[in-house]
């Protein structure tokens, strides 16, 4: 991550001192957004936990003003949140938000695989499936995980959309807080890794509208086996 002063170069061109800063903060604080957005989708934080300002701003060098418009972003984005006199702490998802979260999903990764992609952006999600099974085999559940995400997240980047990347990434970042409600069970996991297979293939043979049912089936099998898990917490 830049530091600050990096950060705002690139806001600078030939605005005045007023207009720069105007300009400069906001695009500093997206950035920091972003950096905090992919710590969330690596697993760093886990709900509920609280985040320490001052620690985070010096780790990242911006001032504290900056991290809190950065919050203040991921906030909106319902990934954390600011509790009064308390703090920042990330945001502990229930059973209710878990119907809004799958009816976003299958909207973006449904209809981007209906659509296809090129020859590349398909070769991009078969690598993800070999990384998945090479995660798999290795036992290896952290890899496992990472896999699953970026398998999703090529899936989405087949429709070549710059805001479409941007909302799965957040997307993503909300799924590993869905997620660690229940550890990452490498047999179980590792069947979606299959189901992965068969979603690559069918796009592979330009086979789309098969694809996008397998993947409508296989979000709905997510959906309720997350249903279950909180329900019996």
């Amino acid at each position: 991550m830049e530091a600050a002063g990096e950060l705002l170069d690139d806001a600078h061109y030939e605005l005045g001192p007023a207009a720069r800063l105007r300009v400069a903060v906001p695009a500093v604080a997206s950035r920091v957004a972003a950096e905090l957005r992919r710590q969330l989708i690596t697993g760093k934080w886990v709900p509920g936990m609280r985040l320490n300002e001052p620690t985070i701003a010096e780790e990242l060098g911006v001032s504290r003003n900056t991290l809190r418009e950065a919050f203040a972003e991921l906030g909106a984005e319902r990934l954390v949140v600011r509790l009064p006199n308390r703090g920042v702490f990330v945001a502990a998802p229930g059973a209710d938000d878990l119907r809004d979260f799958y009816t976003v999903r299958r909207a973006i990764e449904v209809s981007a695989v209906r659509n296809g992609g090129s020859a590349e952006r398909i070769a991009a999600i078969q690598e993800a499936v070999a990384e998945g099974r090479k995660a798999a085999k290795a036992k290896d559940k952290e890899r496992l995980a990472d896999a699953n995400l970026g398998f999703h997240r090529t899936i989405v980047e087949m429709a070549e959309s710059q805001r479409l990347n941007t909302l799965m990434n957040q997307v993503l970042a909300e799924m590993r807080l869905f997620f660690f409600k229940e550890p990452v069970n490498v047999e179980f996991y590792s069947r979606y890794v299959e189901e992965n297979a068969e979603i690559a293939k069918a796009l592979a043979e330009a086979r789309f509208d098969e694809a996008a049912s397998l993947l409508a089936d296989y979000l709905d099998r997510s959906e309720q086996h997350l249903f279950e898990i909180y329900d019996a917490s």
